[in-house]
């Protein structure tokens, strides 16, 4: 699996040479030959995406990657009984929640990794409890191999089971924004303040990027 936060750094470093506010791209990449219209051979840079899904939400309902078409979102890896990082990393969502609830360009996406519990029924008293209601925050129950292999191979996320963790599982606690093209445009530590302000900031950029 490919290091996230060492293509944080590197892209970060590339970024500070340019004036211009305007966030980085993360993931693969590939130099692709198109032809435009007079015949003219012309490259052009196609960017990892996240790939279609279909999740049941926490209104037992049947969502796909449609319900976020034309919107720039927040996605995380969590699980309802963790009492490490998600607590903290729903509370400081919550507040970038609760910051742009009235903007209908942006979504948070928040994949469940404990496929033996965290049914959709124990997905809405959670976010009951966190104080979330509508369909503006989804938080989505999948199959174990939908769910990993999307948060390690398109999100570079970390996840797992592993007996010997307090919880039963592991995980980063990255918080990653995607934009309407569904590619990744940045990640945060969802633990740590300064890194929850700097997306604060960073939606606010991307939310530009759509105005000019």
């Amino acid at each position: 699996m490919k290091n996230l936060a060492f293509l944080l750094i590197s892209i970060a470093i590339l970024s500070s040479c340019t004036n211009e506010k305007k966030l980085p791209i993360y993931g693969e990449r590939e130099a692709k030959i198109t032809k435009d219209a007079s015949g003219a051979e012309k490259v052009d840079t196609v960017y990892q995406t996240i790939p279609a899904w279909s999740f049941l939400n926490q209104d037992s309902v049947m969502i796909t990657q449609d319900a976020f078409k034309n919107k720039i979102y927040i996605a995380d890896f969590f699980f309802t009984s963790c009492s490490t990082i998600c607590p903290v990393m729903h509370r400081n969502l919550k507040m970038i929640f609760d910051q742009f609830k009235d903007n209908p360009d942006v979504m948070f996406l928040s994949h469940t990794i404990d496929f033996k519990y965290d049914k959709p029924s124990v997905l809405k008293k959670y976010a009951q409890k966190l104080g979330v209601d509508g369909n503006k925050w989804q938080f989505v129950y999948g199959p174990k191999d939908s769910i990993y292999q999307m948060a390690e191979q398109n999100y570079l996320v970390a996840v797992g089971e592993d007996s010997t963790a307090r919880d039963g599982y592991i995980h980063q606690g990255w918080l990653v924004l995607v934009d309407k093209e569904k590619r990744m445009r940045g990640a945060y530590d969802g633990t740590k303040t300064e890194q929850v302000e700097q997306l604060k900031k960073d939606i606010v950029i991307l939310l530009n990027e759509y105005k000019k």
